[in-house]
């Protein structure tokens, strides 16, 4: 069941990166949606790694949004290449 909520937090997350990242992504919703998706996959399993998520909760979306974000830089950066 968390794996579902990572899923739906994902896609507000992707939108919400998108809309906090600098710049203009030309990417669609199923794009943003993966990208959101994965950058909270990123952060549950580091943030799980590290025993930061000991309470849950809001540190879970913000990491989450973070590595949203982070995938975003990182997309940017292989399409320009």
């Amino acid at each position: 069941m968390e794996y579902v909520w990572l899923v739906v937090i994902g896609f507000v997350v992707g939108l919400i990166a998108r809309a906090v990242k600098p710049g203009d992504d030309k990417m669609g919703l199923i794009m943003t949606s993966v990208l959101g998706i994965g950058g909270a996959l990123l952060a549950n399993v580091v943030g799980n790694a590290l025993g930061m998520f000991q309470n849950g909760g809001m540190m879970k979306f913000i990491a989450s949004i973070a590595g949203a974000v982070v995938l975003l830089f990182i997309y940017g950066m292989l399409k320009k290449k």
